[in-house]
């Protein structure tokens, strides 16, 4: 009877992780997600299991479908890009999948350790609730802060397209993910006491709705004139020099056809390091933007001093401006496995059919860009490269921690290397996020797409199609101020979080000791 119940409870928790993650993609994804979680976790407690490792085991099954079906693009960049077996990438989707698994687990076996029991039902309902979006919360966190952090596919960037959003200015993404994981736990339990439960609903999502009324930033100076060029090249021709070659000459007659305040190109569009470049190629950018009052974000590979005088690549996003020195923005953040090898993975490396290395790190805070429109005052620019707008918490504090004023957000990526899949929504969901939460417009330049405008309120204004070669021009409007996520960062979500799960525990403490 109880292998039966558990088999049920496993093909349960492997339909439900499947239908949470195909749900992220459909319109108005962010609430049909906090239905299906609120299903599972209705489904899961009629299963009454109590033992720890059948709960661990649940958790580890709802996400490994949940991630796998996230995630799957993984396989792409491994095997049609990478050139690894069927067998190795398949491996390499599996094994990831399962890793961030660990942390879905964790959380539903401290769910199942803070639960209480033996208070009124109404109480014990708004307790659990409080302590289900903590567990929660607190182990999506931990995904994102060790090693080096993989918070993709979050419950967060979801909210975009649901109820939500509006709190992303205020307690950013963790903060959505706890009012994601706190309303489907009411709604699993809303059979149990409806009126009660159903105004805890209503009060909680009013109460969000209310705090979306107020703005923090502000419209600043006129709106600037921006060029974002989206060139199409395959993944293959970043390593046959003759390709590189003409991918280059295309960039530059591309951005010397007209003048703009911001051009930008996306990421690694010139593959080669730049001390190697065509010669004159620099200069000849150089000359145009001095001669076009033109601002220009250029992605090249660079070269910094490393340890014992090595020299070290890196991911560079380089500014020519009038009149100013040039500008660079070294990739910070780097892509575990595709930017660097973590200790014990050489092996895995070097199975690739593509040259791969370690490369350098930039320093964690660095300058905005500063682009000077013709009779405007200066604009101060957040760069972030490929993934590193993942990373909410780290934005913030760049924003937070900024000695100069910053005013939008470039991000400059390349993700041919996913094929025709979700990441590219997946990444365009989390800039909208990044918009939301510091009240900052995005500008995203990529190699296949998704290009676009965001707005200060999240909302996507202009996009490319993908997979084309195309030019996206338009009017955007800087703004400047900051969010009170910005100014606190995830501390008021973490504090509360860990305060109620400080409460749980003493309680079953108390109740054990008694």
């Amino acid at each position: 009877m109880i292998k039966a119940s558990l088999l049920r409870a496993l093909l349960c928790a492997v339909g439900s992780g499947i239908a949470v993650a195909l749900l992220a993609e459909a319109p108005y994804g962010g609430w049909w997600q906090i239905f299906a979680l609120s299903i599972f976790w209705y489904l899961l407690a009629h299963f009454r299991l109590e033992k720890k490792w059948a709960i661990f085991i649940l958790g580890m099954s709802f996400g490994l479908a949940y991630f796998v079906c996230s995630l799957w693009w993984i396989y792409i960049s491994l095997h049609d890009v990478g050139g690894l077996s069927w067998a190795f990438a398949g491996f390499g989707v599996i094994a990831l999948s399962s890793y961030l698994s660990l942390f879905f687990a964790a959380a539903l076996l401290l769910v199942h350790l803070l639960e209480q029991t033996g208070r009124k039902p109404g109480f014990a309902i708004f307790i659990n609730a409080l302590l289900f979006a903590s567990a929660w919360t607190s182990m999506e966190y931990l995904r994102g802060l060790l090693f080096t952090g993989f918070p993709w596919s979050g419950f967060a960037e979801t909210q975009i397209n649901g109820p939500f959003s509006v709190i992303a200015p205020w307690f950013g993404g963790l903060a959505c993910t706890f009012a994601v994981f706190w309303l489907a736990y009411l709604l699993a339990q809303l059979h149990v006491a409806p009126w009660k439960v159903g105004g805890m609903m209503v009060s909680g999502v009013l109460l969000c709705q209310v705090l979306g009324f107020w703005q923090f930033t502000q419209a600043y100076e006129k709106p600037i004139s921006v060029r974002l060029l989206q060139g199409n090249f395959a993944q293959t021709q970043q390593f046959n020099p003759p390709a590189i070659l003409r991918q280059i000459q295309l960039y530059l007659a591309l951005i010397e056809e007209k003048s703009a305040n911001l051009i930008v190109i996306p990421e690694t569009a010139f593959p080669w390091p730049q001390a190697q470049l065509p010669t004159g190629a620099i200069k000849q950018l150089q000359a145009f933007a001095q001669a076009s009052a033109s601002n220009l974000l250029i992605g090249v590979v660079g070269q910094i001093d490393g340890e014992n005088n090595k020299i070290l690549f890196t991911n560079r996003a380089l500014g020519l401006s009038q009149d100013r020195p040039s500008y660079v923005y070294d990739k910070s953040h780097l892509v575990p496995f595709g930017e660097f090898i973590p200790p014990g993975f050489q092996w895995f490396v070097d199975e690739f059919k593509i040259p791969l290395s370690n490369f350098g790190r930039g320093a964690v805070n660095q300058p905005p860009f500063l682009i000077q429109p013709t009779n405007s005052k200066p604009l101060g620019a957040a760069i972030t490269i490929c993934y590193e707008d993942v990373f909410g918490g780290e934005l913030a504090a760049r924003l937070r921690n900024a000695t100069e004023p910053i005013n939008l957000l470039v991000n400059m990526t390349n993700l041919v290397w996913f094929g025709h899949s979700q990441a590219p929504a997946q990444q365009l969901r989390l800039s909208q996020l990044r918009s939301l939460e510091t009240g900052l417009p995005s500008i995203r330049a990529t190699n296949t797409g998704i290009t676009a405008v965001i707005g200060a309120d999240g909302r996507v204004l202009a996009q490319l199609p993908q997979f084309t070669r195309a030019e996206l021009q338009m009017e955007v409007q800087a703004y400047t101020g900051k969010t009170p996520y910005v100014i606190w960062g995830d501390l008021p979500i973490l504090s509360f979080s860990g305060i109620w799960i400080l409460f749980g525990l003493s309680y079953k403490l108390k109740r054990r000791l008694s």
